[in-house]
């Protein structure tokens, strides 16, 4: 208050200039009564008196205001909480709402979404990706989401040169070609008019035509290049490599070959890595065709997103460094090429034999290492003609919500993504089938007027393929809020890789939710028949740590979860039907980003009834359920103590070999066992509390749920791991 404030000014300043307000009003008083000069001492005690009354009457007029403004909080509070515990019987059962959303969900309608999803190809950044996008979009608000949304980013992406294809040749002393890789792969039956098929290539290759000596470096991991220098002494610097897919990821194939000097490097599948034994190629078979070439980008972006805005989203705010500068982008030519042109290469290769058998493959050649070829063919040299064009190209998320009842603030997301190479048959179109599938049924639910109490949102990444660039870029953008309000992040990429048993990668956290709801999913497979998916899962893929439990993996990378869980520290899972692991040695399924990936190869090969498909849906609809309406959310940190001790416990078998080092250098593992014993300790005391928790107590359940939502964050190290600052 002030002195200006008209109409009180001297009673104002009066009160300012005396010990105590009541001092200040008698002084106020006093001066009045001299003013007016007329007022007698009879008349003067009524006035205080009169005074006296108007000033408890606003003293109980003001208690009364406060009075009612609390007692409406009180009662807003009170509802909300009356609210809220109506919801919980609904929440809690298994036998209601989750019951009925995992029965609304039809294999048939999942076979349906594969097929509609799959008659054209969507690669990232085309026009047929968008029209996919904009038809999801208006199925999801079709279906009842709250809201739905495209989300758009401005990304680097890459494609061959449409005038001047890319493909590997021989030429003889002269120069001239005597051989060339074939352009295209041979089109699937059925599919021999499409004109817009994206020839096989490495997304990212820099451009250039090298020419030089031919080396083999088997699968172009660092320990095959140090057993060339070691065991043979063949330098790499100037050669041109061939190396195999499989083992480690594509990207980082390149990145040794770079290293160890070379000036390109090209890459086949071989049939030991890509072709089961007895099955015929696609398509009376699953197997790889010869002129089959995996296509798959060869960046190192170690979780930055977009090349060109590392860490930031790519929008129109954004700075961006040129083209030539984004971040994991290779310095040499890549290109793929199928078995049967491998062959003609490696044929008549010169040099060493191979240093031991595990650098032999399946071909029909002696695999011998080079440099260059031999006798005859002595003067030949490989050339590689690469012209792939990068741009920045605008991308489309798809962004559809639930809106919570209760906890509006917290979020579960279930994504996956929509681009494909080519068709898409298995990546990722199992997966986005069974997201639409997903959707559909939450969104009848919807529709009957039910609502979870945690906000789900639904989500159609794009460009996937070139880097996991759409969900990155969607979590860089929304990081500081999904830091705040995640809960857990569920990845739907591909449904199936293989039809034998159900792999499981997540966060310990996520362990006993998994293993109660597939108790409650009935298995797909012929041989478990009326029983559940947790027994035929336990049957195929046992713990190797407990042969008690079924067997869940560490979340590594590679898919749209990366961002989530590994960057912003949001628990996470992913679920799907794979290979059998002990028997089946090739790597991944032998058609992997090949022409080949179709409806049909899925429907005749993989899953004719749709049933694997089915149970994946109920898992991942499951889990979103659960961890969308639990009043408690469902993660147990005890699990996550059991896996630290595991991990600990793995390492310190490993260190064991090298004991004389570990003296040497002073390393003990007593402060890990140490911090893993109090981890654990900690968890079971939680867990206890959590048991003696009041459910009528909204602050003290929101409270015990935050520490449960922010225990993966307690693991991020804000810096990251050393070179790779985004994995955190």
């Amino acid at each position: 208050m002030g002195s200006t404030q008209e109409g009180g000014g001297v009673y104002t300043n009066a009160y300012h200039d005396t010990d105590s307000p009541g001092s200040s009003l008698r002084h106020r008083e006093t001066h009045c009564s001299r003013d007016a000069g007329a007022v007698e001492e009879g008349d003067w005690k009524a006035i205080q008196m009169a005074r006296s009354n108007t000033r408890r009457l606003w003293c109980v007029a003001v208690i009364g205001a406060v009075a009612c403004f609390l007692l409406g909080v009180l009662i807003g509070a009170l509802s909300r909480s009356s609210r809220s515990n109506k919801e919980a019987p609904s929440s809690e059962n298994p036998s209601n709402k989750r019951a009925q959303l995992v029965s609304e969900m039809k294999a048939e309608n999942i076979r349906t979404f594969l097929r509609n999803f799959t008659q054209l190809p969507h690669l990232a950044g085309t026009e047929q990706n968008l029209i996919l996008a904009k038809q999801i979009q208006a199925q999801w608000k079709e279906f009842g989401l709250h809201s739905v949304d495209l989300v758009h980013y401005d990304v680097l992406l890459s494609y061959p040169n449409e005038t001047r294809p890319n493909y590997i040749s021989i030429t003889d002393e002269h120069g001239s070609e005597i051989f060339n890789t074939s352009l295209f792969e041979p089109p699937p039956q059925g599919y021999e008019n499409f004109t817009n098929m994206v020839p096989p290539y490495n997304a990212f290759s820099a451009q250039g035509e090298p020419e030089g000596d031919l080396v083999y470096v088997n699968y172009a991991r660092t320990e095959d290049f140090f057993q060339l220098e070691r065991d043979i002494g063949i330098n790499c610097t100037g050669k041109i490599v061939i190396a195999r897919y499989g083992k480690i990821f594509r990207g980082n194939k390149v990145k040794n070959a770079m290293n160890a000097g070379a000036i390109g490097i090209i890459l086949f599948s071989d049939p030991a890595d890509y072709c089961a034994p007895g099955v015929e190629p696609y398509p009376k078979g699953w197997n790889l065709p010869g002129g089959g070439a995996q296509r798959g980008n060869v960046l190192n972006l170690n979780g930055a997103g977009d090349p060109l805005t590392p860490g930031y989203p790519a929008k129109e705010y954004t700075f961006r460094y040129k083209a030539d500068e984004g971040a994991g982008l290779p310095s040499i030519p890549v290109h793929p090429i199928g078995y049967h042109d491998a062959e003609k290469l490696l044929r008549n290769m010169g040099g060493a034999a191979p240093p031991d058998m595990t650098w032999k493959g399946n071909l029909n050649v002696s695999y011998n290492i080079g440099p260059g070829f031999i006798g005859a063919f002595s003067t030949r040299k490989v050339k590689m003609h690469v012209h792939t064009n990068n741009k920045v190209t605008r991308i489309y998320n798809v962004i559809g919500t639930i809106r919570g009842s209760v906890e509006p603030d917290r979020y579960i997301i279930l994504g996956g993504h929509r681009d494909s190479w080519v068709f898409g048959g298995i990546d990722p179109t199992t997966g986005a089938a069974v997201l639409h599938e997903i959707a559909r049924s939450f969104g009848n639910l919807v529709k009957e007027g039910w609502t979870p109490r945690r906000t789900i949102i639904f989500a159609s990444w794009d460009a996937e393929e070139f880097g996991l660039l759409g969900s990155t870029e969607w979590a860089e953008e929304k990081a500081k809020v999904l830091q705040d309000r995640g809960v857990a992040y569920i990845n739907t990429d591909s449904a199936i890789e293989g039809n034998y048993t159900l792999r499981v990668d997540c966060t310990p956290l996520l362990y006993n939710l998994v293993y109660e709801l597939t108790k409650e999913i009935a298995s797909p497979d012929e041989d478990f028949k009326g029983r559940s998916l947790y027994e035929s899962w336990l049957k195929k893929s046992p713990s190797p740590e407990n042969k008690d439990l079924p067997r869940i993996n560490k979340l590594g990378s590679g898919s749209d979860f990366e961002a989530y869980f590994q960057r912003l520290g949001i628990a996470a899972g992913r679920a799907r039907y794979t290979k059998n692991s002990k028997t089946d040695k090739y790597s991944n399924y032998p058609v992997y980003h090949t022409v080949y990936e179709t409806f049909e190869l899925v429907e005749r090969f993989y899953d004719p009834t749709f049933k694997k498909h089915l149970a994946v849906a109920q898992l991942r609809g499951g889990l979103v359920y659960e961890l969308a309406n639990s009043r408690i959310i469902p993660f147990n940190a005890q699990d996550y103590g059991e896996a630290l001790k595991s991990y600990a416990d793995s390492i310190y078998k490993i260190a064991q070999k090298y004991q004389k080092q570990l003296l040497q250098y002073g390393v003990s593992f007593e402060s890990l066992f140490s911090a893993v014993g109090n981890f654990t300790r900690t968890s079971i005391e939680f867990h206890k509390r959590l048991e003696q928790l009041d459910m009528n107590k909204i602050i003290d359940l929101r409270i015990m749920n935050d520490q449960l939502m922010f225990l993966e964050r307690a693991f991020v190290d804000p810096l990251g791991l050393p070179g790779r600052k985004f994995y955190r």
